[in-house]
């Protein structure tokens, strides 16, 4: 197998490895640049420097925003809006002189997951990335389900009751958020101190902290029975709470216990993979891209 040259755009750093038979030589990463041409600029002189010292065969990104694979445009809207709305991918083509492929971060991630990490011996899954917001992927027979709109896995856009999204209410940036505004004085406390709050016996903390729980766990039920996946993978960095999983859990069975008709729990794991999920992901993502289109040759 030839090496492959990964990218991973990220707000503050665009991080790069090179791929060989699953193992990854990370490559030194850069400060985002705030423009364009500094973008190409250096992304350019870290693929030359993999060509030269590496051979590299092709280049496999992994990007922000509603990836269009069919056009080669990155839709939607990011932290980077320079990279928006032309075909950018044929730039990149024509710069680099290789073969690209790009794709969303979360959609990355979760073929990542299912590759080699916590959903290699399933054919779909759900992958949750619990961040600032609630993000994710579907996947369906080993296949990403972008939707009709590039909007599949966008999970954080979900209801939870009649006001509040998924994104709202089930990560820790919104526990620190309710906690330090209704706090008085107020406060300014992170996710991580709030849960730390929690478990030394803070009431209110531990309220906020149950909001997440639970609004965490209605999101994924309904998932469950909207989708029926085989798994549904936690990343982001809250899934190395250990005290996830068993509280999101004991709200699923009070959930059920409510819906006594739902015969089907949820199976939910935490991610394998943290910060190479999207590197790996932009691999995978590569090698499914170029054999389709050698199939269809």
């Amino acid at each position: 197998m030839s090496n492959l040259g990964l990218i991973d755009i990220g707000g503050t750093s665009i991080k790069f490895a090179v791929e060989n038979k699953d193992q990854l030589q990370k490559i030194d990463p850069i400060k985002t640049p705030d423009n364009l041409d500094g973008f190409y600029q250096g992304l350019t002189k870290r693929v030359n420097f993999m060509k030269e010292n590496y051979q590299i065969t092709g280049v496999g990104i992994s990007s922000p925003g509603a990836v269009n694979k069919k056009k080669g445009v990155i839709e939607g809207a990011s932290a980077l809006p320079y990279i928006h709305n032309f075909k950018i991918q044929k730039e990149l083509v024509s710069r680099f002189g290789l073969p690209v492929s790009m794709e969303n971060d979360a959609n990355c991630a979760a073929l990542a997951e299912l590759d080699s990490g916590a959903g290699k011996d399933v054919s779909s899954l759900l992958f949750l990335i619990i961040g600032t917001g609630v993000g994710g992927s579907v996947i369906i027979n080993h296949k990403i389900w972008h939707g009709a709109h590039l909007f599949g896995g966008e999970f954080g856009f979900t209801l939870v009751d009649d006001k509040y999204t998924l994104s709202n209410l089930a990560t820790s940036v919104g526990v620190a958020q309710r906690y330090n505004n209704n706090s008085n004085p107020q406060t300014n406390y992170s996710g991580k101190e709030v849960f730390d709050l929690a478990q030394q016996g803070n009431t209110r903390a531990k309220k906020e902290v149950q909001v997440m729980y639970y609004s965490l766990a209605k999101g994924i039920y309904n998932l469950q029975y909207s989708f029926d996946p085989e798994l549904i993978v936690l990343g982001g960095a809250v899934s190395n709470n250990p005290h996830l999983l068993p509280e999101v859990d004991k709200e699923i069975e009070k959930i059920r216990r409510i819906v006594k008709i739902a015969s089907i729990k949820p199976k939910v794991v935490n991610c394998k993979y943290t910060d190479e999920a999207n590197l790996r992901g932009a691999a995978v993502d590569f090698y499914q891209t170029y054999s389709k289109e050698n199939s269809q040759k």
